[in-house]
């Protein structure tokens, strides 16, 4: 075979490179992040075939003097980009698996709790979503204190259990309250997508996240969605450090400072607490976020949250120390390096 011929079915690999990357995203199918390394690879072949020269640049820029050993490590980063491609590949597989779970947890609520007329009810309606994994011990008292009306809002509670072990789904029945289960631990972060569904199936005004840990106190809900009903915001969040919180100054105050004022700087948009799960939001919103994380996901919403220009407020709440059971945060650096992860990636997007 002569270097003409290497360099054109070069040319042909590298085209069908950038023409596949090209309809996957167009289709669905890619995300931003696997559009760019298709065509990264895609320009890479094409420039080695076309441009052989290309070896003598890279040995000259990262101080290599054999031509092949460049190409070696050249094909080693390529690699590598192949890795961090099929990566988000299996990161999309998840996410396929979470929108099933969550669909089948949202059609388990609509033919236990809803009839057909729920969907034309013109009642005004606060659903209160609660998000449980093996929280048998706290969870009973969360629920009795949640108010059966604010503000002339009903007030309508739901829990998605996230494969709880114990007896979280036997309590919660016993309290009388809707509750859906995944049938396998997604993260929270699925249980709060499953609650924003059944928020937006039941037509309700505005879905408010409440911790089953008994870290929230139910009785601010009200600070929450007021804004709300006032028309003066469409995204509230709950501040521990605008009001009080227990365990202050612990090594964790020092990590959500540190990342609340990153996320400040990025989105030019102050954030006191940039972890804290206690949130309204207009449910009529809630299509605009993307929301893909199954931990880690409270900055992701915020960051969405301001992307899409939701109207954004911040109020004072009560964070107390979990009442019971045990935190499902990961250990030592896995968390913080989690938010990281998180705030980059949707900031990225």
């Amino acid at each position: 075979m002569t270097a003409e011929h290497v360099r054109f079915a070069g040319i042909i690999v590298a085209a069908l490179f950038a023409v596949y990357g090209i309809l996957r995203y167009r289709s669905g199918g890619y995300s931003r992040f696997g559009l760019l390394l298709s065509l990264l690879i895609a320009l890479g072949v094409a420039l080695v075939s076309v441009l052989p020269q290309v070896g003598e640049v890279f040995t000259r820029l990262f101080g290599l003097e054999d031509r092949g050993f460049a190409l070696l490590s050249f094909a080693t980063l390529l690699l590598f980009g192949l890795f961090l491609y099929l990566l988000n590949q299996v990161q999309e597989a998840r996410r396929r698996s979470g929108e099933i779970v969550t669909g089948l947890a949202v059609r388990e609520y609509e033919e236990r709790y809803m009839v057909p007329e729920d969907r034309l009810s013109e009642r005004r309606e606060i659903l209160i979503v609660v998000p449980a994994y093996d929280e048998e011990g706290g969870i009973s008292d969360v629920l009795r204190k949640v108010p059966e009306e604010i503000l002339g809002y009903q007030v309508k509670t739901v829990v998605v259990d996230d494969g709880s072990r114990d007896a979280t789904a036997a309590i919660v029945r016993e309290e009388g309250v809707p509750i859906v289960t995944h049938v396998v631990n997604r993260g929270q972060g699925d249980a709060l997508r499953t609650g924003f569904q059944i928020a937006r199936a039941e037509g309700a005004d505005i879905v408010i996240n409440l911790d089953a840990d008994g870290q929230y106190k139910p009785d601010e809900i009200e600070r929450l969605v007021r804004p709300i009903i006032q028309d003066k915001a469409d995204f509230v969040l709950g501040s521990r450090f605008m009001g009080f919180y227990e365990e202050a100054g612990s090594v964790r105050h020092v990590g959500v400072v540190f990342f609340s004022k990153l996320i400040s700087l990025l989105t030019g948009t102050r954030i006191s607490d940039c972890t804290n799960g206690f949130r309204a939001i207009r449910v009529s919103e809630l299509h605009k976020l993307d929301l893909r994380e199954d931990r880690f996901n409270a900055t992701e919403i915020i960051l969405e949250g301001l992307k899409n220009r939701l109207r954004f407020e911040q109020v004072p709440v009560t964070m107390l120390s979990r009442a019971a059971g045990e935190t499902k945060k990961p250990a030592k650096l896995a968390y913080p390096l989690g938010v990281f992860r998180v705030i980059i990636q949707t900031w990225l997007r």
